[in-house]
C-alpha cells in the first residue's frame, strides 16, 4: 500500500494518476467529456460527465498500473475550481448542469453587489475581486433561474458543491458533503479568516445555509470511496483546487515560492505563508492548500489565453497542423520581427482587468511572415506571465519580503523549451521545470498521504521534489526591460477605448 491515486477533473477532461511513494508517476488515463455552450458567454457542463469520466479513468489507471485497490494508501481529488453545482440530497440528481468558471452569465449581478458596496467587503473577507468568474453568483443563478429549486434549498433538500465536493458525494455513496479550504475559498462566500461560511455575504446574494458543504483542510478526512467503485473502501486523504494542489505539488510551502502553470491559461501563484495580503497590484488573495493548522495565504494572477494561443495559430489560423510544431516555426527566426500579439481573445486578466478588451497584432511590415507571428505568439505567453511575476514582486517587497528569486513551472506548454527560454530572459530569474511535471495531481496524492501518515511532513515532500531542466536568463536587464516596455504600450493600444 505504497502508491496514492490522483483524481484531477479539468475542464475538458477527467484524468486519474497512480503515484508512487517518490512521487513518480506509474500510470495514467484520459477521457475528454462534452463542453456545453447554450447562448454566447454561458459554459456548461453535465454533471453525470464529470463523474462517469472520473470514475472509468480512475478504474483505467489501476488496470494500466497493474494495481489493485488494494495497493493504494489514499486517493487525493484536484479540481477545475468555481465550477457550481446543485444537487437533491435524496435522489442525488442535479437540479442543473454544472456552470463552468469560464460561464459570464451573472456578470449583471456582479455589477449589481458593485454599486451596493459589497467590493470593500468581499475583498477584505475572501481576497478576492467581485468577478462572475467565482461560484457565488452562479450559484444564486441556479436558485432564481430553476423553478423551484429557491423553495427546496430553503427546505434543506439541496447541496451545492465545486467539483470536488461532487466527486466527494458520489464516492462516499452520499455519505460525505464536504470541500476543502482551497476549493472554498473560490467561491466568494467564504470567508479565508474564520474559515467558515460569512453570513454577509451569504445575505447579499440570498444563499441559504443549508446548502453548503463542511468545510476542512486539504489534507483531511474526506469519508471513503464505496468498495463497488474500485473493489475496496479507500480513504479519501486530500483535496484541493487545481492551482493550489500545483502550488503544493511544486513543494512551494515557504513565503516567497512561486509556481507557474501553462496550461489553456497561465495561473501563477506566490506563497504568502500565513499573512493574509491585500494585493496593490491587480492580484487576488486565496488560501493555500494546507494540512491542518494556522491559515496558509497566497498571491495569484490568471491569464486567460496561454497555451490557448497556439490551439488559435493551430484551428483558426491554420499556421501549424499540431501544438508540437509550434516551437520548430517560432525558432526559425532569430526574433519577433517587432510583431507583438496580445492574445485578449476574452478579455485581459491579472494584472490588467480588461474583460472587454479583444487581441490585436501590432507591429506588423511587409516582411512579416507566419513564424514571426508564431514567435510573437509564444512570447505573448511570456509577456503575460512577466507582468503577473513583477506584480508579484512588487506586493512581496510592500509587506517586507523580497522579490521572487526563481519560478517553478509546470503545465502542458511547460515542455516548450524555446518558450521557457524567453520566460527566463524576461524574468531576469531562474525558470525551474521539475522532473514530475504533473504537479497539480502530485499535490492532491501528496496531500492525501500526508494525512494517512505515508509521509513524516513537509520537508519529506520537499526532498522529493527533483529539477529536470533550469532556464537561466541570457538577457541583458535592458533589452528585456525594452522588450517588456513594448508589450506594455501594446497593451496600452489594445485596451484604449
Amino acid at each position: 500500500m505504497t502508491y496514492l491515486l490522483a483524481l484531477d477533473q479539468g475542464t475538458s477532461s477527467s484524468r486519474s494518476i497512480v503515484f508512487d511513494r517518490g512521487g513518480h508517476v506509474v500510470a495514467m488515463a484520459q477521457r475528454e467529456f462534452r463542453q456545453i455552450y447554450p447562448q454566447p458567454g454561458w459554459v456548461e457542463h453535465d454533471p453525470h460527465d464529470l463523474w462517469q469520466t472520473q470514475l472509468a479513468t480512475a478504474r483505467e489507471a489501476l488496470k494500466n498500473a497493474g494495481l489493485s485497490a488494494r495497493d493504494i494508501h489514499a486517493v487525493g481529488i484536484t479540481n477545475q475550481r468555481e465550477t457550481t453545482l446543485v444537487w437533491n440530497r435524496r435522489t442525488g440528481e442535479p437540479v442543473y448542469n454544472a456552470i463552468v468558471w469560464q460561464d459570464r452569465r451573472a456578470e449583471s449581478t456582479c455589477a449589481d453587489l458593485r454599486a451596493h458596496g459589497m467590493s470593500e467587503p468581499v475583498l477584505q473577507k475572501t481576497g478576492l475581486r467581485i468577478d462572475a468568474y467565482f461560484s457565488g453568483t452562479k450559484l444564486q443563478w441556479i436558485l432564481d433561474h430553476v423553478p423551484g429549486a429557491r423553495a427546496q434549498a430553503e427546505r434543506g433538500e439541496l447541496a451545492f458543491g465545486t467539483v470536488d465536493s461532487w466527486l466527494i458525494w458520489q464516492l462516499t455513496g452520499g455519505a460525505v458533503h464536504a470541500t476543502d479550504y482551497s476549493n472554498a475559498a473560490r467561491t466568494m462566500l467564504f470567508n479565508v479568516h474564520t474559515r467558515c461560511w460569512d453570513e454577509e455575504l451569504m445575505a447579499a446574494l440570498n444563499i441559504p445555509a443549508a446548502l453548503m458543504p463542511e468545510a476542512r483542510p486539504s489534507s483531511a478526512h474526506f469519508g471513503r470511496l464505496l468498495p463497488e467503485w474500485l473493489g475496496e473502501p479507500l480513504e479519501i486523504g486530500g483535496v484541493a483546487g487545481d492551482q493550489q494542489s500545483a502550488l503544493f505539488g511544486q513543494a512551494c510551502f515557504t513565503a516567497g515560492m512561486a509556481k507557474n502553470t501553462y496550461g489553456t491559461g497561465c495561473f501563477m501563484l506566490m506563497h504568502t505563508g500565513e499573512r493574509f495580503q491585500i494585493s496593490q497590484n491587480g492580484l487576488i488573495t486565496t488560501a493555500a492548500a494546507q494540512p491542518p493548522g494556522q491559515p496558509q495565504y497566497a498571491l495569484e494572477g490568471s491569464v486567460f489565453i496561454g497555451g490557448a494561443v497556439v490551439q488559435w495559430l493551430r484551428d483558426g489560423l491554420r499556421a501549424i497542423d499540431a501544438s508540437s510544431e509550434v516551437q520548430a516555426l517560432a525558432e526559425s527566426v532569430p526574433d519577433a520581427g517587432g510583431v507583438v500579439l496580445v492574445p485578449a481573445f476574452t478579455g485581459l486578466g491579472a494584472p490588467y482587468w480588461k474583460p472587454d478588451s479583444r487581441g490585436s497584432i501590432t507591429g506588423l511590415t511587409r516582411g512579416t511572415t507566419m513564424a514571426h507571428i508564431a514567435r510573437a505568439a509564444l512570447e505573448s505567453i511570456a509577456f503575460q506571465s512577466a507582468a503577473l511575476l513583477d506584480a508579484m514582486s512588487r506586493d512581496a517587497v510592500a509587506a517586507g519580503g523580497v522579490p521572487v528569486s526563481e519560478l517553478r513551472v509546470d503545465g502542458g506548454a511547460c515542455v516548450n523549451d524555446l518558450l521557457m527560454q524567453i520566460q527566463a530572459d524576461l524574468l531576469g530569474i531562474p525558470v525551474v521545470r521539475p522532473a514530475v511535471i504533473e504537479t497539480t495531481a502530485l499535490g492532491a496524492a501528496y496531500l492525501a498521504g500526508l494525512h494517512t501518515g505515508l509521509y513524516g511532513g513537509l520537508d519529506e515532500l520537499s526532498q522529493q521534489w527533483r529539477v529536470q531542466r533550469t532556464f537561466h536568463p541570457t538577457l541583458s536587464r535592458e533589452v528585456a526591460a525594452e522588450k517588456m516596455a513594448a508589450w506594455e504600450r501594446a497593451v496600452r493600444q489594445t485596451t484604449a477605448g
